[in-house]
């Protein structure tokens, strides 16, 4: 193909214990999947269906253990805030997927942070704007290596956590979400056909907080190891 400028690699996340890669074609994000998290946020979703936003594929930010990755510190905000998640990559195609075959479109699981501008989510929130500037921009989707279902099977429960210069912040356990995987993905598939190469981002539990430049996040979910991220210098 002739571009008018040298085209950029396709975005990877590394698959555990292979040299194979998986490519990232879009990610989506669930919105306040905790019901603590939830409430901490001024709302209970226990009462509201899924929502979602989304972020580019190049705002992975591939961190393999026992390696550290270094995220700069985003542009224009003050209030940079840490959320711990399981991530669900997507092998399959589906739309209209039944929960009960939705968990058939799992490729594998990783850990990864949702990173937020919480001080303009917010001001875009009360101004009944999109979200995108809080939420989408560079750097601003670490994940570790994806580890295939075929060899950690489904995960429906397990320890969710976060450290922050060796404190924890977070804390919760994968049967708290409040909508599953497998419901996640049938509710998704309602509004956008499924691809392989999606990653869903699939909500934190409570104790989101702002992290500064210097300041280094180890993050874990129980079968998929840990995700370790340092805060670098401002963009």
């Amino acid at each position: 193909m002739n571009t008018v400028f040298p085209a950029w690699d396709i975005p990877s996340v590394p698959v555990a214990g292979s040299a194979a890669r998986f490519p990232v074609r879009h990610i989506y994000c669930v919105g306040r999947n905790y019901a603590e998290h939830a409430k901490e946020m001024g709302g209970d979703a226990s009462k509201e269906p899924p929502f979602f936003f989304t972020k580019p594929a190049d705002a992975v930010v591939p961190v393999v253990p026992p390696a550290v990755g270094v995220i700069a510190y985003p542009l224009a905000t003050k209030n940079y805030h840490h959320e711990i998640e399981l991530v669900v990559a997507i092998g399959s195609r589906g739309v209209n997927v039944a929960a009960e075959r939705a968990l058939e479109l799992v490729w594998g699981y990783a850990v990864g942070l949702d990173m937020t501008r919480r001080d303009l989510q917010n001001d875009m929130r009360e101004k009944k704007r999109p979200w995108d500037i809080g939420k989408s921009f560079a750097q601003a989707a670490p994940i570790g290596a994806i580890h295939p279902v075929t060899a950690v099977g489904h995960l429906s429960k397990g320890s969710i956590w976060l450290d922050v210069n060796g404190t924890r912040r977070q804390q919760g356990d994968l049967a708290d979400m409040i909508w599953d995987v497998a419901n996640t993905i049938a509710f998704l598939s309602q509004f956008y056909e499924m691809l392989p190469g999606d990653l869903i981002y699939s909500g934190t539990p409570a104790g989101v907080a702002a992290v500064v430049p210097g300041d280094r996040m180890v993050g874990g979910i129980d079968g998929l190891g840990t995700l370790a991220i340092t805060v670098g210098p401002a963009a």
